[in-house]
């Protein structure tokens, strides 16, 4: 008789996961796949009431979650509260910004801003999970919000490719080290996702226009198009995969 392999399980019961940026758009997407998937989520953002009506929707749908109030720029409040409410088994380090502006306008407090949470304090979040998974021996699993723009250049978005090439080098250099702790580090990139953050782009007719020729399948990108990659690299089906990225760009960077 053949043996037949195992699918490995795609499901998170018992696991913890925190996610940052939580309250809204991708996060709260994220959020949601991962309780879908049996993981208990600390759902962490620095406005505690939108985080808390974020966790109660996900405890109504009927899953398990809890809101944390988390400024991810506030080094020492955040490796207290990782320490905490931890350790976990994920991390989806999801907290970012954008503001969009030509590079020749481009200030010191603009660059700062965007760099300082994209990259700053997406690097010492991962840090401080990273400390409480080796601590506790626990082969986890880190996943890096970065974005289509990690790999490509793009309008009005100097700063922006900057901080997301950045989270795409610490990921790999994280990942060689992590490996013999046995804990993942990738990046999922997504393309133009409709989110509160996206609004400005979405309202200008052109730059749709131009998004939707980019974009190979023709449409723009919803929450839901990010919620299965986080799924997938946080669970047992993605054992073998760290160090790298899951594009989810439509085709924008098949050119």
């Amino acid at each position: 008789m053949t043996e037949l392999p195992k699918t490995p399980s795609f499901r998170l019961d018992g696991k913890r996961a925190l996610v940052t940026g939580a309250s809204r758009g991708i996060g709260l997407g994220g959020a949601m796949a991962l309780a879908e998937h049996g993981a208990h989520v600390v759902m962490a953002a620095r406005n505690l009431a939108d985080t808390e009506a974020a966790a109660q929707a996900v405890r109504d749908a009927g899953f398990s979650a809890q809101a944390i109030s988390l400024d991810v720029g506030n080094h020492d409040a955040m490796v207290a509260s990782v320490a905490e409410h931890g350790p976990f088994d994920v991390l989806f380090n999801n907290a970012g910004t954008n503001d969009p502006t030509p590079y020749v306008d481009v200030t010191p407090d603009n660059f700062d801003m965007i760099t300082d949470l994209n990259l700053k304090a997406a690097f010492f979040v991962a840090q401080a999970v990273a400390k409480g998974m080796i601590d506790a021996g626990i082969s986890g699993s880190i996943i890096h919000t970065s974005s289509q723009m990690g790999h490509v250049g793009g309008i009005d978005r100097s700063v922006y490719c900057g901080s997301k090439f950045g989270i795409e080098g610490v990921t790999k250099a994280s990942a060689i080290e992590l490996a013999a702790h046995k804990i993942r580090v990738n990046t999922i990139c997504p393309t133009f996702i409709r989110t509160p953050m996206t609004r400005s782009t979405f309202d200008n007719p052109e730059r749709v226009k131009w998004l939707e020729e980019k974009i190979k399948l023709g449409r723009v990108g919803e929450i839901e198009d990010i919620m299965g990659a986080v799924v997938f690299l946080a669970s047992d089906a993605s054992a073998l995969i760290t160090g790298t990225s899951l594009l989810i760009d439509g085709g924008w960077t098949a050119d």
